[in-house]
């Protein structure tokens, strides 16, 4: 028995499932980290692996970047929590302003899911409506707003994904196909005297990775206009990773409220959620919508996330991560037309994924008819070749400026093997 197998014996007797996020439930068990050092993840049983992963996402910089490092340590010496204001959150803000415009004042939380909750609470609050729509296939986080699923029809009201969340409450959630313009604007029809917000992924990254179709997030800004509903663009995985500036920036549309992550906390717990100042001063302590928390701002991550945007801002990183994942998905392609592997490859910037289908994935429905245990084999593969890449079907894969020209080499040597086998 190898050390990440007995550590996993260990686990399934304190944590469900062994594991304390679902995501990383790996069949037969996950393997333990050591350490991790640029593209690079190390496991107990000293095997190593090229990160495609990156933490789900926010390691832009990949592991352990020393520049980062040297501030969070410096940070650590004054000291790691205090209660009270600290300058660099002001500063973090400012930065995050000057990339976002529509983010005129935030919130900094400690996790997407709060961000994403917070900013549902801000949208009913200003609109003193209830209803929201999201997308299927879309992720927001773990509270119950948004842990639904379609029913029989997208026109239905919603039921809940995972037991404990109640009907009462996700039946104000109501659910459409991504990329789909008429149900959306036949649901906000439906429902104009009582829809609060429309919430996306505006490049959706939960479901693998589906880009926007063309004009879908404009119309998705005119439907909210229309109907008097606020539109809330969910950027914890995009805010700067597809640009400076976002999926907003990105595609040139303007979301109302915003919630950002991962990236803005250098790999440190972080979440924020903003829009415009008259949206934002129903939160407390100026108005009724109340947001707390003892760790909101942590010093650590500020700092982590000052000094991350600096980097981005001073050097070529975003663009190196993106022409890495660039390099990868199109050595893909190839090999699919090659082999005959009936597959296709989605990509924007820096994220990418494969999905083992016989025509393009638009949408939930697409992803979900892909062959998924066929996903599984590949990745279970491209992990004994020592690469390690999204863990599931419904994850994307993300590339870092730590990636080099020699993984690359060795990232296609373990695709050209381990395609041929997944015709």
């Amino acid at each position: 028995m190898n050390r990440s197998d007995k550590f996993f014996n260990d686990a399934l007797k304190l944590f469900p499932g062994g594991v304390n996020s679902p995501a990383r439930a790996i069949k037969p068990y996950p393997f333990y980290v050591r350490e991790a050092r640029g593209s690079k993840l190390y496991s107990v049983d000293d095997t190593e692996y090229i990160d495609y992963s990156l933490g789900f996402g926010p390691l832009i910089l990949g592991h352990g970047d020393q520049r980062v490092m040297k501030t969070v340590v410096e940070q650590l010496k004054k000291g790691w929590l205090y209660g009270a204001p600290y300058e660099a959150e002001i500063r973090l803000a400012k930065k995050i302003r000057r990339y976002f415009p529509a983010i005129e004042t935030m919130r900094f939380v400690n996790s997407g899911t709060e961000a994403t909750m917070n900013a549902i609470r801000v949208a009913r609050g200003y609109t003193g409506k209830r209803k929201i729509i999201k997308f299927e296939g879309n992720y927001h986080g773990s509270h119950d707003n948004v842990l639904v699923k379609a029913g029989s029809s997208a026109l239905t009201f919603s039921i809940p994904t995972s037991e404990g969340v109640l009907e009462e409450i996700v039946k104000y959630t109501l659910v459409a196909p991504y990329n789909n313009l008429e149900v959306v604007e036949k649901i906000s029809s439906d429902n104009a005297d009582d829809l609060a917000a429309i919430i996306v992924e505006p490049i959706a990254a939960n479901m693998g990775l589906v880009p926007p179709e063309k004009d879908f997030l404009k119309g998705l800004r005119e439907i909210a206009d229309k109907y008097d509903a606020l539109l809330i663009f969910d950027e914890v995985i995009t805010g700067f990773r597809v640009a400076m500036g976002g999926a907003q920036e990105y595609y040139g549309i303007e979301a109302d409220l915003t919630t950002l992550g991962k990236v803005i906390g250098g790999g440190f717990p972080i979440g924020l959620y903003g829009g415009r100042r008259e949206f934002m001063e129903e939160v407390t302590p100026l108005g009724k919508v109340h947001n707390a928390g003892t760790f909101n701002a942590h010093p650590i991550s500020m700092v982590a996330g000052l000094k991350t945007i600096d980097i981005l801002e001073k050097t070529q990183a975003l663009e190196k991560a993106s022409e890495t994942a660039l390099k990868v998905s199109e050595y893909m392609k190839e090999l699919i037309e090659e082999y005959g592997v009936k597959a296709v490859v989605n990509r924007i910037e820096s994220m990418f994924q494969i999905f083992f289908s016989k025509k393009r994935v638009e949408n939930f429905k697409d992803v979900n008819s892909s062959d998924k245990k066929l996903y599984l084999k590949y990745h279970r593969m491209m992990m004994d070749k020592g690469v390690y890449m999204a863990p599931s079907q419904f994850e994307t894969c993300f590339t870092s400026s730590a990636h080099s020209d020699d993984d690359l080499k060795k990232t296609f040597k373990a695709l050209e093997d381990v395609l041929k086998g997944c015709r």
